[in-house]
Order: structure tokens, then C-alpha cells, then sequence
């Protein structure tokens, strides 16, 4: 065996050890996390029940890991005759959505049933915002890169654009803007994060994400990726 195959072999054993750690803290982290917030997530039940009643829980195929598709689920936070129609995109002011959806979608409660998916193992705490696939056409370019990563509840993108919905200019198509110019921003912030993570600093990510939505911190974002970050 020549240094290189030696070399070659270290850093395959230790990316094994790497992948096999990010799981076992995935599992952990995630089960607490419903541990602790399963009484959070009974009031949102009642509450999307209340108002609209079922389905409480919205699915949606996303891209996954290497493109492979997997069901994500949310709370519903629309309509229940809208969730299969019309922008596959959130607005300021969506009319789809419904009272309690708003407040969901505000506070990000709307993803907690991601924490299912990332016990499945579709999803990491920390990695890329899996996409719809309405959008599977953008990941051309380098940008299907991105795909390499498996999808995360939490990253720099899922921070930096907690506001997204804010961004879409008035008069201009959603779905256009999206591609042409928030889809290439985001893709470019994780394809330059998630070639150099480390546990650590997704933990940083994972920390400042809940902060930010603990104490309702505001970000406002270009579409070059850059964020200042204000707190309500």
C-alpha cells in the first residue's frame, strides 16, 4: 500500500466515523427535542383542528440526499382545500393561509413533525433545505452539488432566510424570483458551508436557529446571502 492509498483510507474511515456520529446525535437530539415539545405540539394539533379541522399534518415529496425523493410532513398551515394547489412558494400575506397558519408559519411550529423525518433518517438536524420538487430543474450548474448533503431542519440557510417570505417583490412572479435569484443565493451559502461543517458549527447553527425564533429575532437578507440580524 503507497502514503496515498494509506491516506486515502484514513480519511475514508474517518468520514465513516464522522457520518456515524452526525446519525447517533441526529436520533438523540431529535427524540429529546419531541420529548420535550410534545406539549407544544398537542396545543398546535388542537388548535389547527379547531379552526379548520383535518388533516392536521401536510406531506409533501421534497428532494432528498443524492435526489432521491422522501415525504416531508408539516403542520398544515393552509386551507385544507389549498395545500395542493397553486405557488409551491410561501408570500407575505399568502391568502391560503389560515389564522392559526400564520401564527405557525411565524414561529416556525409548522416544521416540528420534521423532527420524524430526521428520526427516519430523510433528514439531518443540520443540512441543506430540501426543496420541492417543482424546483428539481435549478439543481444544474454545480449547483446539484448541493444535493450531496442530506437535507436539514436547521442550517445557515433555514437562518439567514427565516424571512423568506418577506423577499418576494411586489409585482414580480414569486416563482421566477425564486429561481432566478434566491434559489442561486442559497445554493451558493451551502455549497460554501457544508464543503467545511463540522459538528461544532452545526451546533452553532442549531443553537443560533433557536434562538432566533426564542426571542423573535428578525432577519433581513440580499439576495447576495448577506444578513443583519435585528431582534424584535
Amino acid at each position: 500500500m503507497t502514503m496515498r492509498d494509506a491516506v486515502d483510507e484514513l480519511s475514508r474511515a474517518s468520514l465513516g466515523v464522522d457520518v456515524g456520529l452526525r446519525r447517533a446525535l441526529d436520533i438523540l437530539c431529535a427524540a429529546v427535542a419531541a420529548s420535550v415539545l410534545a406539549p407544544v405540539m398537542l396545543i398546535v394539533v388542537i388548535a389547527v383542528w379547531a379552526e379548520s379541522g383535518g388533516p392536521i399534518l401536510f406531506s409533501q415529496l421534497r428532494l432528498g440526499q443524492h435526489g432521491r425523493t422522501f415525504r416531508m410532513y408539516k403542520f398544515r398551515k393552509f386551507w385544507p382545500s389549498c395545500d395542493n394547489h397553486g405557488s409551491p412558494l410561501t408570500v407575505e400575506e399568502d391568502d391560503r393561509l389560515t389564522a392559526v397558519g400564520r401564527v405557525l408559519a411565524a414561529c416556525k411550529l409548522d416544521e416540528l413533525p420534521q423532527l420524524w423525518n430526521v428520526l427516519r433518517g430523510d433528514m439531518s438536524l443540520v443540512g441543506p433545505r430540501p426543496e420541492s420538487l417543482a424546483f428539481s430543474d435549478c439543481f444544474r450548474n454545480g449547483y446539484e452539488k448541493v444535493l450531496e448533503h442530506k437535507p436539514g431542519l436547521f442550517g445557515p440557510c433555514q437562518v439567514i432566510f427565516r424571512h423568506e417570505s418577506k423577499l418576494f417583490p411586489a409585482g414580480v412572479a414569486a416563482v421566477e424570483f425564486y429561481r432566478q435569484v434566491l434559489f442561486p443565493a442559497k445554493a451558493k451559502i451551502d455549497l460554501a458551508y457544508f464543503s467545511r461543517r463540522t459538528l461544532v458549527s452545526d451546533l452553532g447553527w442549531i443553537i443560533r436557529a433557536a434562538w432566533m425564533i426564542a426571542v423573535g429575532s428578525r432577519i433581513e437578507t440580499g439576495p447576495g446571502g448577506q444578513s443583519n440580524v435585528t431582534t424584535k
